[in-house]
């Protein structure tokens, strides 16, 4: 905890943005952190609340063991703050920028809408490590002499192959594209995090010994069987890249999209990388001057308006099927889990218009060109109400209703039927592995992150990783010494 009294003395403060009529004209970072002192405050609010919610299975799926580094950073003792935040999360950069933050809905201080600014903190903690030289290579004393294949450079499949490597076994990361990170680098916009984190995390790890090779895709370029033959185990963090089927008739006008073509594009224009792809390849998606429709409600879909606004949208509107949620939930009903309440992300807030419990019957153009969406209101089930139709005005649709599976070209595709797969009600695959210890039902062929649970958060992303590297270095090993 920090101050036994800071939660009555303190209020509780998050960074800044700057305006929205600034932050549209760029692409960078644009909130303003909070000073040194200003954090320690923040940490300060931090109280005895007996049994800390904020780390366990309701809170933060990596468990970080946040009272005590509230403690360090009121303290003033950045150093052990980031070597305990360390502990638990290998990149606390990252999740401190883009996590939803489970851990601040599940903080005491919740039940009066005060929580401590746990994301906050956790933020300035990473970017005080890097500002003070704390994120510093940490090799293996010892090699194992075994040798392991991690297939994707996603969150989960970075963290298993930092844990498998200080472990002291040779780590290989193969990545289908040109630069590292997967989705974190090529689906998350630079203004929510700018990728230079994940480039200093790739060099922390090259100095500690893992291995990465870019442009490999596995199971078209390099074979899995090759890497089952070279290697002593295989680590499968492919991801869940397929998109959910919107089954919305489309008559093949131009102008629709998938959303991740759309800000994958973005990132590599941002990055002066090619556009094309092996998955992604597509030609130019630009908003500028055009009226954008949004179909879906969560995060992608709002990176896809912060994208469009940047590019220079003249009207961007989102929609979203489900009602309206009430402003304020009932604590006593839902704390300490996550609530579904009223939320304004910082790109809608930039000027989008919500319409909601709405479905989207139909893209209606002219000459195979988008120029309307034709929408109504649904009734608490979902269902079209009769004579609500209406039309929106719309030179560009992008599809943000989620994620169905890994890709089924590639690693599954050569595995075929040895590999089991599960179906989840909506029709998602997964590859099926417990969470326990991570097995595939091919031997030496392990799964982690979302191609294993489905598209979650980078948090549970970065939990799985380092779950399957224990299990890995068990397996390898007979017993393991890192934690779970």
């Amino acid at each position: 905890m920090g101050k036994v009294t800071g939660f009555l003395e303190i209020d509780r403060h998050t960074p800044k943005y700057q305006p929205a009529s600034d932050r549209i004209r760029h692409f960078k970072e644009f909130t303003i952190p909070l000073e040194d002192g200003e954090v320690a405050k923040q940490a300060a609010r931090c109280m005895d609340c007996g049994i800390p919610f904020c780390h366990g299975p309701t809170g933060c799926p990596v468990n970080n063991q946040i009272p005590d580094w509230n403690d360090l950073v009121y303290n003033g003792d950045w150093d052990s703050a980031i070597r305990n935040l360390h502990s638990t999360n290998n990149f606390p950069e990252i999740t401190g920028r883009i996590c939803p933050a489970p851990c601040e809905e599940a903080c005491t201080l919740n039940l009066e809408d005060i929580p401590v600014a746990i994301k906050t903190v956790e933020q300035a903690i990473a970017d005080k490590a890097y500002e003070n030289g704390y994120v510093a290579p940490q090799p293996p004393v010892h090699k194992t002499g075994r040798k392991v294949a991690v297939i994707g450079s996603g969150p989960a499949g970075l963290a298993g192959a930092q844990q498998l490597g200080r472990a002291g076994h040779e780590v290989h990361v193969f990545e289908r594209e040109s630069a590292l990170g997967g989705l974190m680098r090529y689906g998350i916009p630079d203004f929510k995090m700018e990728k230079h984190y994940i480039d200093a995390r790739v060099k922390q790890m090259e100095g500690e010994g893992v291995s990465f090779h870019v442009n490999v895709n596995v199971g078209v370029d390099k074979t899995v069987a090759e890497l089952d033959a070279e290697f002593d185990a295989v680590l499968y963090c492919g991801g869940s890249e397929k998109p959910r089927e919107a089954g919305i008739p489309t008559n093949e006008l131009a102008g629709i999209h998938p959303a991740m073509n759309y800000l994958v594009q973005q990132n590599k224009r941002v990055a002066h990388e090619s556009i094309s792809s092996v998955a992604w390849n597509s030609d130019p998606i630009l908003a500028s001057g055009k009226h954008v429709v949004v179909v879906g409600g969560g995060d992608t879909a709002s990176d896809c308006v912060g994208t469009a606004f940047r590019q220079g949208a003249v009207r961007v509107t989102q929609l979203d099927i489900r009602p309206q949620p009430p402003e304020k939930e009932d604590k006593l009903a839902v704390w300490p889990y996550w609530a579904t309440k009223m939320r304004t992300s910082s790109s809608q807030a930039e000027g989008a218009q919500r319409e909601f419990q709405v479905a989207t019957l139909e893209f209606v153009g002219e000459n195979g060109q988008l120029t309307h969406v034709k929408c109504c209101e649904v009734d608490e089930s979902r269902k079209p109400v009769a004579g609500t139709e209406f039309f929106i005005r719309a030179d560009l649709a992008f599809i943000a209703i989620g994620f169905s599976g890994p890709l089924e070209d590639g690693v599954l595709a050569e595995l075929g039927d040895g590999l089991k797969i599960d179906v989840d009600r909506r029709g998602g695959t997964s590859v099926h592995a417990d969470d326990r210890d991570y097995k595939t039902t091919v031997d030496k062929f392990f799964a982690a992150g979302d191609a294993r649970r489905g598209q979650s958060l980078v948090v549970w992303a970065i939990r799985e990783g380092r779950q399957a590297a224990r299990s890995i270095d068990e397996f390898l090993m007979g017993s393991t010494t890192l934690p779970r």
